[in-house]
């Protein structure tokens, strides 16, 4: 069965999207692991369905779904990149969307930047979720061959720990899977090193849950603000660079999380599914 649907990027944080509103169409654990392989399918990050919102409170009703098939609650970059795309459909400036992590509300800043309002995080221990009540903030992780470190926890719709730390890539692979899938974690977790460049400036590697290594991560620059932010190593404001862009985060007094960054354009692929 051959089925349009669109590719767009975040960053270089690609997704595949369906769109549902006008057909029904059924999707497996399988097609959704064969259409993000990049060996054997077009290949994604995560894979994004459009619905209609039922309760016809927003725009539509957004599911998201990492590359392993399994779906997720909260995708900073996916968000960003659907609602430039039902901006683009609507010709508007806003948008609203229904994801697992809530109703989530965008902007159009310039031609290809898109503003979106992430919510509040959580600090909770059972919301991040972890296994037991322990200090979130430093969270301590121990390795195989006496490597150890220390991060700070929180949910930002999903589970994250920031690791202050400077580390090569290799070595992200080789630990990223690792510490995603610790004991601390029951759903697992994205794993992120940070490097501090400045007060209003960091630099991140993301190893996410589900995908793995991925060349952005809008909830990881997200968590890494909060997290510099509540130790006091940045201000409330700091820009998250990764290899492709940039994404500038607000923690704001409110403690609602304002992501903006770019997105790419809209493409138009055949599946065979």
């Amino acid at each position: 069965m051959e089925l349009q649907a669109y590719r767009m990027d975040g960053l270089g944080n690609d997704f595949i999207i369906i769109d549902r509103r006008k057909k029904k169409i059924d999707l497996t654990k399988d097609t959704i692991l064969k259409i993000a392989d990049r060996k054997i399918g077009i290949g994604c990050d995560q894979v994004i369905i459009i619905d209609k919102d039922k309760e016809k409170k927003t725009d539509a009703k957004i599911t998201f779904f990492n590359s392993d098939g399994g779906q997720v609650a909260a995708c900073g970059n996916g968000s960003r990149c659907i609602s430039f795309f039902l901006m683009q459909e609507k010709n508007r400036k806003k948008s609203s969307i229904n994801t697992e992590s809530g109703i989530l509300t965008a902007q159009l800043k310039q031609a290809n930047e898109i503003s979106i309002d992430m919510g509040k995080p959580s600090f909770l221990w059972n919301k991040i979720p972890l296994v037991k009540k322990m200090n979130h903030k430093k969270v301590l992780i121990k390795l195989k061959n006496n490597q150890s470190f220390i991060g700070y926890t929180l949910s930002v719709g999903n589970p994250h720990i920031i690791i202050f730390k400077n580390i090569t890539i290799e070595k992200l692979k080789e630990i990223g899977p690792v510490i995603e899938h610790h004991n601390y974690f029951p759903e697992r977790c994205n794993v992120t090193f940070a490097r501090i460049l400045d007060r209003k400036n960091i630099e991140i590697k993301v190893w996410e849950r589900g995908a793995g290594l991925t060349q952005a991560c809008g909830t990881a620059a997200c968590a890494t603000v909060v997290a510099s932010s509540k130790q006091r190593l940045t201000g409330r404001q700091a820009s998250i660079h990764f290899k492709n862009g940039t994404l500038h985060i607000h923690w704001q007094p409110n403690n609602r999380i304002i992501m903006t960054g770019s997105v790419s354009p809209i493409y138009k692929v055949s599946l065979n599914i």
